[in-house]
């Protein structure tokens, strides 16, 4: 299997990276802390590339590692996943709301959207204007700051729900576990980035603490669970685009290696800035608490690692 990148998609990548550091350095991802407008700037950006929730999911994964990369607030992901469900062009901005689903209680960015894809048992889905349901839906704090959380009352919600076809539902839900994938194994890169840089000019006793075997030992395992889930999660979306049999299999593993993945570098990464990577003074918290999050987002990897099991036992 070719894992090499096309032209279009080399670019795609590059502008995004560029995008990102340009647009959304970790002052802005700060600042959105007590200033949740903050994030419309960047928005006037990445509302150009919504559009991507409708393309490849492997373009759409590449995107998206670059703004999990960066932390970036808005509702670009919350876009991608209600297009790539509704089969919109991405003009218009929308989130997706899990009905009496325990796994999936929030709902992402629901005051900054246009429109809310409920989705209930069945599967069926109901399309609704996010303005009619504002007095429904609660702002939840959560440990990650750069992306907003509600809860939604759906108790005597009387909206016209359609049946959605179980194939075409579970090939999205697939999608959207690569797609939280991908910008988490982004995320979990700028730790390591971060961590990297802090072991190569961080001193003691006269020597760079990267010289140190130990620390050597956790970057070096950081950098293969990396590795390994940024292979996973190009393999996911790859089977998506396919429409393949290996689909719900490698989007099972693509979530639960990129929460691995996150996991132990978010722990070291931290272990390896020591004291200063606690303080809320240092960035490296922005990108903890965004990795944290996603961890739990659809699914936790303990959850994927028991879908997997099952589908191998099926199989």
């Amino acid at each position: 299997m070719d894992f090499s990148l096309t032209d279009d998609q080399q670019l795609l990548r590059d502008t995004a990276t560029k995008l990102m550091e340009r647009e959304c350095p970790a002052s802005l991802v700060r600042a959105h802390i007590d200033d949740p407008s903050a994030y419309e700037a960047l928005w006037r950006h990445l509302g150009d590339f919504t559009g991507l929730g409708a393309g490849p999911a492997t373009d759409l994964c590449l995107f998206l590692e670059q703004t999990g990369y960066a932390a970036a607030p808005g509702p670009f992901l919350s876009t991608a996943l209600f297009t790539s469900l509704t089969g919109g062009d991405g003009e218009t901005t929308g989130t997706v709301a899990f009905l009496d689903d325990p796994m999936n209680p929030f709902v992402l960015e629901a005051d900054r959207v246009e429109k809310i894809a409920l989705i209930g048992t069945g599967p069926n889905v109901a399309i609704v204007d996010a303005a009619a349901l504002q007095d429904r839906v609660r702002n939840v704090t959560t440990i990650d700051f750069s992306r907003r959380s509600f809860q939604l009352d759906a108790n005597d919600l009387d909206v016209p729900f359609e049946p959605i076809d179980t194939e075409r539902f579970e090939a999205w839900r697939d999608r959207a576990h690569a797609s939280i994938a991908a910008e988490m194994t982004g995320t979990a890169r700028h730790i390591f980035d971060m961590s990297l840089a802090y072991a190569k000019e961080r001193n003691q006793f006269d020597r760079p603490i990267g010289s140190f075997q130990a620390i050597q030992h956790k970057l070096a395992d950081m950098s293969l669970a990396l590795q390994r889930a940024t292979a996973a999660v190009q393999y996911a979306a790859m089977t998506c685009d396919a429409e393949s049999g290996d689909r719900p299999l490698a989007c099972h593993s693509a979530k639960a290696a990129a929460g691995e993945a996150a996991r132990r570098i978010l722990k070291d990464g931290a272990q390896i800035h020591g004291g200063i990577g606690y303080t809320w003074e240092h960035d490296l918290h922005l990108y903890l608490r965004r990795a944290t999050a996603d961890e739990d987002l659809l699914g936790t990897t303990s959850w994927h690692l028991d879908r997997i099991a099952g589908l191998l036992f099926a199989a």
